[in-house]
């Protein structure tokens, strides 16, 4: 079920928030915290509509998040894309990103 007030039901809510704005090494341990986070998806899609240049958001890094978009400047709302990917089952964000890499635009 998709929610629009994501951010009160996110488990980096209870974390320092710095511990996401992180570089190096630093940013594969914040994307472990995303796993199990129930809102992640929609967290992902916020960034990716917002075009959110710092942090790790939704299990993705600034880098990560930089090259779907480019590769995809066609894409302006996230949301329905993430949300059918979790309705199929899918719970690897990292997998969807890398397939969208891969796919020409």
């Amino acid at each position: 079920m998709w929610t629009n007030q994501w951010t009160t039901e996110a488990l980096c809510r209870q974390i320092d928030p710095d511990a996401l704005f992180v570089q190096g090494a630093a940013q594969n341990r914040a994307k472990l915290f995303c796993h199990g986070c129930p809102v992640r998806v929609e967290c992902l899609a916020d960034a990716l509509d917002h075009r959110v240049e710092f942090g790790v958001w939704g299990g993705m890094t600034e880098r990560e998040r930089r090259s779907l978009l480019r590769k995809h400047p066609d894409i302006t709302d996230w949301a329905p894309l993430l949300e059918e990917a979790r309705r199929e089952g899918e719970d690897d964000l990292s997998r969807i990103a890398r397939t969208l890499r891969d796919t020409p635009a």
